[in-house]
């Protein structure tokens, strides 16, 4: 009789009775492995029934990993989508031989898999099966006579019986962000560390969200000097957030998040209007340099917003100067070139910026007419990668400028060099528009120091 069992048995029997009022399997069809409503299922019933009865010892943790394959886009871009669903077919394959026999592996959609493992001693445990996983996932496929490369990022949360699902899929999301960001291809634990991360995250997202419609932003100035006249040329046009909480926010801070929630085009739009308003206020010779990202120009919409800032200000096209960086050529190429060249048509020139960081090349340099290469702070102190950078431009018809300038000396060398700008904290820091109209009254005082103390 049902009052005779044992509380452990009961606990069994309740467990046999649930799994038997839901469908006895939902799995997912192309790697018949669980699928996500199935995944889901087991997960909560492992929560709800491991329970521990009165005077029993506490039952062990449960773990569970989220799986995201990385590069799988790139199997479906170069080999087709028939030779994805094969590799997440032998993904299938890889997960359930590395895995016991009562552990559930699923695929939750896509490229995201989850394991579910119950009765582990522990991260030491846990930590050998993820790095295995790794391992295994990460090793070539041959799909139809091709090798196709992949790896595996996975995030790990445990639980205790009685935690809630959704708290545990929600930690072991953030363990796999954080994989990711860590430069995937491995595994990484939740950490409470991760959750209030998060929170902040989401409340610097909030705030960036009003913060354009609140009047947050403003931009700030950096000088750029004519090495050869030793006078003023310009200005670039830096973004600030100045928030009345955290204050004065850093672009490294913000700037990459309103990319990711695709902000970016309409800060973009706001700087573009507000630098060619400021520029008509100062003498007519000086232009004013603006930094495009990647979103404005995959909205397509970068000329008109150009055009219309230029006609609304009352700007001369020619003393507006827009500087892209190698991103926006590997990501957006043709529509890149196309819009450039729409811009140069109206007389804007156009720069490449931080030349050298990442995978420029000279092919770059030729694949547009740029008016202007800019050479990254990290080469200021080199005087054979300077030199070449000049040289190239000199023959290609561009003006070189070096950022990062913070010595007399460094002025001096760069000037040597063949560099045809410079700019840097020597000459100043960027300042607020308040300011831009004092920073040029007192420049050439600063400039003939400058010169003064590098004869010395």
């Amino acid at each position: 009789m049902e009052g005779s069992l044992r509380p452990s048995a009961r606990r069994s029997e309740e467990r046999r009775c649930e799994a038997c009022a839901r469908p006895l399997w939902r799995g997912d069809t192309l790697t018949e492995l669980a699928d996500r409503a199935e995944f889901r299922a087991r997960l909560e019933e492992a929560l709800a029934f491991g329970r521990p009865a009165p005077l029993q010892p506490a039952p062990q943790e449960l773990a569970v990993l989220l799986i995201d394959l990385d590069r799988f886009k790139g199997v479906n871009d170069n080999l087709g989508h028939a030779a994805g669903d094969a590799l997440l077919r032998h993904v299938g394959v890889r997960l359930r031989s590395a895995l016991r026999d009562a552990d559930l592996a699923a695929r939750l959609g896509g490229d995201e898999f989850a394991v579910l493992l119950e009765g582990l001693a522990g991260q030491e445990a846990v930590s050998r099966i993820a790095a295995r996983l790794v391992d295994l996932l990460g090793r070539p496929y041959l799909i139809d006579g091709c090798i196709a490369h992949v790896g595996a990022s996975i995030g790990i949360a445990f639980a205790r019986p009685g935690s809630e699902a959704e708290l545990v899929l929600r930690r072991a999301d953030l363990a796999l962000y954080k994989a990711k960001s860590d430069g995937r291809g491995r595994f990484h634990f939740f950490e409470q560390e991760l959750e209030e991360a998060a929170e902040a995250r989401r409340a610097l997202e909030f705030d960036l969200r009003a913060a354009l419609a609140l009047g947050q932003f403003e931009l700030f100035y950096q000088p750029q000097v004519d090495l050869a006249e030793n006078c003023l040329a310009g200005f670039e046009a830096l973004i600030r957030w100045r928030h009345p909480q955290r204050g004065l926010v850093p672009p490294d801070r913000f700037v990459p998040l309103a990319e990711e929630l695709g902000l970016m085009d309409e800060i973009g739009e706001w700087v573009l209007r507000e630098a060619c308003t400021e520029a008509m206020r100062w003498p007519d010779a000086l232009t004013v340099a603006v930094n495009v990202a990647v979103p404005q120009f995959a909205s397509g919409t970068l000329v008109k917003k150009v055009a219309t800032a230029l006609s609304v200000s009352g700007l001369p096209s020619s003393r507006l100067e827009l500087e892209v960086t190698e991103s926006v050529l590997l990501s957006e190429s043709r529509s890149a070139i196309g819009q450039l060249a729409a811009l140069k048509a109206l007389g804007v020139q156009v720069s490449l910026d931080d030349f050298g960081t990442g995978y420029s090349s000279f092919t770059q340099l030729r694949s547009f007419p740029f008016d202007r290469v800019k050479i990254d702070r990290a080469f200021a102190d080199d005087p054979a990668v300077v030199r070449a950078i000049a040289a190239l431009g000199t023959n290609l018809g561009m003006r070189t400028t070096v950022e990062g300038v913070e010595t007399a000396e460094q002025m001096e060398r760069v000037r040597g060099e063949g560099c045809t700008e410079a700019q840097g904290f020597l000459l100043s820091r960027p300042v607020p528009a308040t300011e831009v109209a004092e920073l040029i009254a007192r420049l050439g005082e600063r400039l003939a120091g400058i010169e003064e103390e590098a004869r010395k």
